[in-house]
């Protein structure tokens, strides 16, 4: 029996998100754009998502007059990211 996978985790840029952060903590939004090669608004749009269902903290400062937005890895989205892993593990290891 499969179980259902993390509809929010789903999704390629999301999941490439999570992936960044739980190996660094917490990334500047540079970083994680120039990483994934995603578009500025894409990546907005994908990071407000994964903030609104807690999975990340956004925190907006200034950096000598320019916009810096740093992104988090909360508690919750390090356990849902380890459920999706383990799911998608399940997945691949299906008895034939």
């Amino acid at each position: 029996m499969f179980k259902p996978l993390d509809p929010l985790l789903h999704s390629e840029l999301r999941l490439a998100v999570m992936s960044l952060l739980v190996g660094v903590k917490e990334a500047e939004f540079s970083f994680i754009k120039e990483k994934t090669n995603a578009s500025a608004g894409n990546l907005s749009v994908q990071i407000t998502k994964l903030n609104d269902a807690g999975y990340i903290t956004v925190k907006k400062t200034f950096k000598d007059n320019y916009p810096l937005t740093t992104c988090k890895i909360t508690p919750k989205g390090v356990s849902a990211f380890d459920n999706y892993v383990k799911t998608i593990s399940a997945y691949l290891n299906q008895k034939k």
